[in-house]
């Protein structure tokens, strides 16, 4: 066994460059290696990904599937309505892919699986791609134990200035070297006493460390730093519950998958010749600050295009409304009764008057957080980016969305769906219940003849427009336009979560005109 073995990089593309047909091309063009400058990050992060799935981590799962084809292949497995497809695009692995975007994207990950599954690994490997050695990177690791103080995990003020210091300002914090670091590594978070966890919360939100009323910033030089929990379960449970704060603030959370046992032979290997894959990383994969910074920008700047922009509002669309939720029209939410106190469950059941088969925001109880939909914008960016897309499309929103809510977005299980033979499984796999959601909004949103028509955004685009030179009697068409609008929606005599937000949009928009058209009555303009 050789060290090659570890330091082969791929040197053709892992996206394929294509030429235009019209472009003049001799016998040296069509047989020369591919034109492909090593120094881009986007084929960089690529190499990367194939470096550790074909390379480091033994995780033959390609779970995350692409298909531009509608006839590929699927064979019906077993008796349980099991199916395996064959994408004829590439697909990857979440379980290395989605760490590698969190380091790409500067986001906080959630490794979940039982133990020995190569969660620390998969993490120890971020932080060697950041260009730390992975000696200095597992030192780095904070173990989730009972007994893990606030000190034990920022540090401690120097004992000198204990005895003589007149006031905490004059106190210097001995701080811990792993705060600094571009990838954060938190070993079983769900051992960690509630009063640390609330501490790891302040840094994993805010950014910054308090101790003795000293505070320290830390994000790294590049400004660019990734987060890396692991849990053996997704429950919340553990020694300690899991603070629900700090659990959302996690943007992603991915499954460490079982060992495939046809890939023993590599284990065996590796046993022999005491080898650990953090331990060969290529020095070409490896990330330096300026890169990572670059990197993220890259990321970000991915345009996210109108009509798939859409698609997500109406889905988010689905899930907060609750018709008996409150009084007011406004407070008709599912979290108006959580914080109430009451059953979401019962408040959904009670509605007799929507049909809760085609109604999909009745099968959870809670609706979709700002910041998961940030994390979700950020990821699909991210997606597109690493498959070489110029813009982000529906499949990379697909592909992330039921990484990015779960643990966010939580099943009813008392809709009648969880309750079918064919169904039953979604009770407890969640990632393929969330896709199925997000599948059959896309199917209501066509059916619905939504990608051609949207009045609410027409409306708030003119009044994107400004309305400092509009009329009264413009002002006057536009507020009875809203008004038809409207009674449109009340006279199909049933209420959905799809249409919730329009009709507190439309109530927006009437009070911007009405108050414009009071002033212009009152100023005297009005003509």
């Amino acid at each position: 066994m050789t060290e090659d073995r570890w330091q082969h990089i791929p040197t053709s593309p892992t996206v394929p460059r294509h030429v235009s047909p019209t472009e003049d091309l001799s016998a040296t063009d069509l047989f020369a290696s591919p034109d492909v400058e090593p120094d881009d990050l986007d084929e960089k992060l690529r190499r990367s990904y194939f470096w550790l799935v074909n390379r480091a981590v033994i995780s033959p799962y390609y779970d995350i599937e692409f298909d531009d084809d509608a006839t590929a292949p699927s064979f019906p497995i077993g008796d349980a309505g099991a199916v395996l497809t064959l994408p004829t695009s590439p697909s990857y692995s979440s379980a290395v892919l989605l760490p590698l975007l969190t380091f790409a994207v500067g986001g906080k990950c959630l490794l979940i699986g039982g133990p020995g599954r190569g969660k620390t690994t998969l993490a120890v490997l971020m932080g060697v791609l950041a260009g730390r050695r992975p000696d200095d990177v597992r030192r780095g690791i904070q173990q989730g134990q009972p007994q893990l103080t606030v000190s034990d995990l920022v540090g401690t003020p120097l004992p000198r200035d204990l005895v003589n210091a007149g006031s905490l300002a004059e106190i210097t914090i001995a701080w811990r070297g792993w705060l600094r670091r571009p990838v954060k590594i938190i070993d079983e978070y769900n051992r960690i006493p509630t009063k640390t966890q609330s501490a790891l919360l302040t840094m994993v939100a805010e950014g910054y460390v308090e101790s003795h009323d000293q505070m320290m910033y830390t994000a790294p030089d590049s400004g660019v730093e990734s987060w890396f929990f692991t849990a053996n379960d997704d429950s919340g449970g553990g020694t300690f519950a899991v603070i629900a704060a700090l659990r959302d603030r996690m943007d992603i959370t991915v499954s460490a998958l079982g060992f495939n046992s046809r890939f023993f032979g590599e284990l065996v290997a590796r046993v022999e010749a005491d080898e650990n894959p953090e331990t060969h990383v290529p020095q070409e994969l490896v990330f330096p600050p300026t890169e990572q910074e670059e990197l993220r920008a890259a990321i970000l700047a991915v345009p996210l295009p109108v009509d798939v922009r859409r698609r997500l509002e109406f889905f988010v669309g689905h899930f907060e409304f609750a018709q008996h939720g409150g009084r007011r029209f406004e407070y008709r939410t599912k979290d108006t009764v959580m914080t109430g106190g009451g059953s979401v469950s019962e408040t959904i059941d009670a509605n007799t008057g929507a049909d809760v088969d085609s109604d999909i925001g009745s099968q959870t109880l809670n609706g979709v957080s700002v910041r998961a939909l940030k994390s979700l914008i950020s990821y699909a960016k991210a997606m597109a980016y690493f498959r070489g897309e110029p813009e982000v499309g529906l499949a990379d929103c697909a592909s992330i969305l039921p990484f990015v809510l779960r643990g966010k977005l939580f099943p009813n299980h008392r809709h009648p769906r969880f309750d079918r033979a064919e169904d039953s499984g979604l009770a407890t796999d969640q990632l393929s219940w969330l896709a199925d959601l997000f599948e059959q909004s896309n199917r209501e949103y066509d059916a619905l003849g939504l990608a051609d028509r949207d009045p609410v955004g027409d409306l708030l685009s003119q009044l994107g427009e400004g309305i400092d030179d509009l009329t009264a009697l413009e002002v006057t068409r536009r507020i009875t336009e809203i008004q038809i609008r409207i009674d449109e929606i009340s006279r199909t005599g049933k209420a959905y979560g799809r249409d919730f937000d329009d009709l507190l949009t439309l109530k927006y928009l009437h009070q911007r005109y009405t108050n414009y058209l009071r002033w212009l009555s009152d100023s005297g303009s009005a003509v």
